[in-house]
C-alpha cells in the first residue's frame, strides 16, 4: 500500500518538477545572447538549446527514467555552471557586488557631510 501511494503521488511530482526545471533552463538559455556563451568560454547557445530541448521533450513525452536523469544532470550543469558564467559576462551580476547599502549611483551617500 505504501509503495502504491509512492508510485501515484511522489513519482509524478518529481517528474513535473524535473519538467519545470528543464523548461525554465531552456527559456533562460534561449534568452541569453550567443556572444555571451563564447565570452564565458562555454559550449554554444545552439548546443545548450538542443540539449535542454531534448530534455524537455523526454520529460514531457517519453518518460524514460534513464534519459530523464541524464537530462536532469544537464539541467543542473546549466544552472550551476553555465548560467552564472553567462550572468557574469553579460553584466547581470546585480548590485550586490561590493559597496554598502548607502551607495548611490555615483558613489557613497554621506548625508551632506
Amino acid at each position: 500500500m505504501l509503495m502504491n501511494g509512492f508510485d501515484n503521488g511522489v513519482i509524478p511530482l518529481l517528474g513535473f518538477a524535473m519538467l519545470a526545471l528543464a523548461v525554465v533552463a531552456f527559456v533562460l538559455a534561449l534568452l541569453a545572447r550567443e556572444d555571451a556563451y563564447r565570452a564565458a568560454d562555454k559550449q554554444s547557445k545552439t548546443f545548450w538549446l538542443v540539449i535542454l530541448g531534448v530534455t524537455v521533450v523526454v520529460d514531457f513525452f517519453l518518460g524514460m527514467l534513464f534519459l530523464e536523469i541524464a537530462g536532469l544532470v544537464a539541467t543542473i550543469v546549466f544552472f550551476v555552471d553555465v548560467r552564472p558564467a553567462l550572468k557574469q559576462v553579460s553584466g547581470g551580476g546585480g548590485r550586490r557586488s561590493g559597496g554598502s547599502s548607502s551607495d548611490g549611483p555615483y558613489g557613497p551617500y554621506n548625508g551632506g557631510r
